[in-house]
């Protein structure tokens, strides 16, 4: 029997243990996907849950695998795995889903749609980085960059702390789950959110992604200031509301 103060988690089909909250309420359950190198600890995580909690939603958080309190190591994951845990993740919930994703996030939500297009009544992104393991890192890479990374691994400087490890597999992975290069219907109340101050992310990728994607309601807002972080009090009362605003539409 699982300790009282252990967080639960599941198993996903390929083996990995993926570490969850969920909270009961009322559907579409809102799901957080956080970012990469990221957990489900985070700010806008948090916040969201409290404020499900305060209006009776139902709401999941989870930490892919190498992430968190989630099982594996973070070098030996990539792009499709940690779509793998988030739909195994999301198939712990009845009915449809509103997905709210951060950065990485946002890729893995937008994977999601495409997969599961039945399952997905909205979709909140902040920051999104679709693609940015081939747009932001290979193609960003110097040639001695690239070489080293064929080799097997390289050290990118991180302002979050350790440097990050990229490895081959996730950039090579990666190239198989690409989400703006083929048609990218999204039939359902889209709010992309994005900072123009993100160093991380460029005004350009929101852009560029709102221009891509079809839907009969997607909006873009730019919050002048914001950096890739979205977490000051404003940037937090802006999601929540983006995220009232789908909810309002899908009921």
């Amino acid at each position: 029997m699982e300790n009282m103060h252990e967080t639960p988690s599941f198993v996903t089909p390929q083996g990995r243990r993926i570490a969850y909250h969920l909270i009961d309420g009322t559907g579409p359950a809102i799901v957080f996907l956080g970012g990469f190198k990221s957990d489900m600890g985070g700010t806008k995580a948090i916040h969201l849950e409290q404020w499900a909690k305060r209006s009776g939603h139902a709401f999941l958080r989870f930490d892919y695998s190498g992430h968190g309190e989630s099982s594996e190591a973070f070098t030996d994951g990539a792009i499709g795995d940690w779509f793998e845990d988030a739909c195994a993740a999301i198939g712990l919930l009845a009915g449809k889903v509103i997905l709210v994703g951060s950065s990485m996030g946002g890729w893995i939500s937008l994977l999601l749609a495409r997969a599961m297009p039945e399952k997905v009544a909205g979709l909140v992104t902040i920051a999104a980085a679709p693609d940015f393991t081939e747009d932001g890192m290979w193609g960003g890479f110097t040639d001695a960059q690239k070489a080293e990374l064929m080799a097997g691994q390289v050290a990118l400087p991180s302002e979050y702390g350790e440097p990050y490890i990229i490895t081959r597999r996730l950039i090579e992975e990666g190239r198989t789950r690409l989400v703006l290069r083929d048609p990218l219907p999204l039939d359902f109340p889209v709010r992309f959110l994005q900072g123009t101050a993100d160093a991380d992310v460029e005004m350009s990728v929101a852009l560029g992604l709102l221009e891509h994607a079809q839907g009969p309601d997607m909006r873009l807002t730019l919050v002048d200031g914001a950096d890739h972080r979205f977490s000051d009090e404003a940037c937090l009362q802006l999601i929540e509301a983006s995220v009232e605003n789908v909810l309002n539409l899908t009921s």
